[in-house]
């Protein structure tokens, strides 16, 4: 506002300088899809190491694969994932602690945290021992929940919560602590009345008595029923009605961001349908991420990988979604710890993903995450090795080689989108060219919405100019782009050229940017010729 002066003197006005700091959003967030022992379902779950993944999904499973593609993620450099567990018909567990009335009715149903068998190894007790005990009219108790190992029978996990009621005015109402405070359980929710099963008298208490004198001893009360389900099908990424719900791969929405998605096999006898990796790629494409594509199991030698990729039998991707993919040959072979450590094939999106994630820490979103530097972590071995020639009929094709060198060991080595097939001859050919424009265009969609409703002028203009250009000036002084000017490296236009009246009529600001991506040297030449009796001129 400007000063209106009414006094003579000195007036003192705060100008703003128009400047709104362009800040680069994450670029290796991963999202990961797929079936866990436990944990929350259709609920994006955002994690940083793999220990965070153990905590809130449980262990290595055989149920899936997709735990041990998180534990090469963090392997191979990975920093932060989001985690979407989807399940396909699993129940609940339950436990019902009897209440003190005779006769006994259930006074408080408890019901595992997620679906899973995994709840079926709970068990509940309960305790007077409260600070109200000496009360006449003592309306407190103790809850003790374990997770018992399903073999042993020791105690995995135990929490215990003291002084908790039943009456839904005190402040310790139990379903309400267990809601905030615990992993393993909470109080069932009755489907038709949407009401908590529980009862106004609180649960007996689970002791026994023995000895002389007698000594109370806890006697919990197990869980009963819970089961994983079946196996993941379609359907369960893709049903009908699930992208309104926000679940499957819809489920997503929910998260803020993520720049890769990986959709390990179901299981490690099966390949992801050609159908559901089509569909995800679109769906990649909607959010400005990439999906890593596994090859097939069946793909045993280099000829079955040529022949039925160069059919267009597998992934099914097609059109421009294929710039927004990229598939990476042979599968790894690793000892599996829940089989007595037998070496056995896994598939390699979750370690690429870690080398994605790790080369962008290191250099940046437009290096190419391959080469010697990229080496995968915790993989003895390669499904398929490969030669130099096999290799160069696979690489021309848009498929990314994973190599084993003498001393350096197993390696990214093929930096291609599946639209990268030389006979396509595509801008998009390299994923740090298509991940370096999806990391300019998110950060620009991000920062450039203070722009919404300004007024559509010349010195709106110039601050989108300066805004913008500052932030294109930072990446060229990363070493980005191409060129040895700012002007050879990119350009930003914002002007009466980019935004004619017509535009300005309709509400429209036009901001052309455009940059040098800079590519990756993937074949190295080198010309030797012999220096024999040259004489000096």
């Amino acid at each position: 506002m400007p000063i209106t002066p009414t006094y003579p003197g000195v007036y003192i006005q705060e100008v703003p300088s128009g400047v709104h700091t362009i800040t680069g959003v994450p670029t290796s967030i991963t999202a990961f899809i797929g079936r866990t022992e436990r944990g929350p379902v259709n609920d994006p779950t955002t994690i940083n190491s793999f220990a965070d993944y153990e905590r809130n999904f449980g262990p290595l499973t055989l149920l899936g694969t997709m735990g041990f593609a998180v534990r090469d993620f963090y392997l191979n450099g990975g920093s932060q994932a989001i985690i979407v567990r989807l399940d396909n018909g699993g129940k609940v567990a339950t436990i019902t602690l009897p209440a003190t009335a005779s006769p006994a009715s259930s006074s408080l149903i408890l019901e595992a945290a997620s679906v899973g068998g995994w709840g079926a190894n709970l068990v509940a007790s309960v305790d007077y021992d409260t600070k109200d005990k000496n009360s006449a009219t003592p309306q407190l108790f103790n809850l003790t929940i374990r997770e018992l190992d399903p073999v042993t029978k020791a105690v995995r996990n135990s929490e215990k919560f003291i002084n908790v009621s039943v009456d839904v005015n005190d402040s310790r109402f139990v379903p309400k602590v267990l809601e905030l405070n615990s992993s393993l359980a909470r109080v069932q929710t009755n489907a038709i009345t949407n009401k908590y099963n529980l009862s106004t008298v609180r649960p007996d208490e689970t002791i026994v008595s023995s000895g002389s004198p007698p000594e109370p001893k806890p006697n919990p009360i197990g869980a009963v029923g819970g089961n994983d389900g079946n196996g993941l099908t379609k359907t369960n990424f893709f049903g009908s009605g699930m992208q309104g719900a926000k679940q499957g791969i819809f489920a997503l929405e929910k998260a803020d961001l993520f720049n890769l998605l990986c959709i390990p096999p179901y299981t490690p006898a099966n390949d992801v349908e050609t159908d559901v990796l089509a569909e995800a790629v679109a769906y990649c494409r909607s959010r400005r991420a990439m999906m890593i594509v596994d090859s097939k199991s069946t793909w045993a030698k280099k000829d079955t990988a040529k022949k039925e990729f160069s059919d267009g039998t597998y992934p099914g991707i097609t059109g421009p979604d294929r710039t927004y993919s990229a598939l990476f040959f042979p599968r790894l072979k690793q000892p599996n710890p829940l089989r007595d450590s037998q070496v056995e094939e896994f598939a390699s999106c979750g370690a690429v993903a870690g080398i994605f994630s790790r080369t962008d820490a290191q250099r940046g979103v437009w290096k190419a995450p391959a080469g010697i530097d990229a080496g995968l972590v915790g993989v003895p071995q390669l499904s398929v090795p490969l030669t130099d020639d096999e290799n160069g009929e696979l690489n021309p094709l848009g498929v990314n080689c994973l190599r084993a060198f003498p001393v350096i060991g197993r390696v990214v080595w093929g930096a291609r989108t599946l639209d990268g097939a030389d006979r396509l001859t595509s801008e998009w050919k390299y994923i740090p060219v298509r991940r370096t424009a999806l990391f300019i265009e998110e950060s620009l969609y991000r920062a450039t919405k203070w722009v919404v409703f300004e007024p559509n002028d010349e010195p709106l203009w110039a601050q989108i100019r300066l805004n913008v250009g500052a932030f294109m000036q930072s990446l060229f002084r990363q070493g980005a782009f191409q060129g040895q000017t700012p002007r050879d490296a990119y350009l930003v236009k914002c002007d009466k050229e980019t935004t004619t009246q017509n535009d300005i009529n309709q509400g429209i600001v036009n901001i052309v940017v455009g940059f040098a991506p800079l590519k990756p040297a993937e074949f190295v030449i080198i010309k030797i010729s012999q220096l024999a009796g040259q004489i000096a001129t």
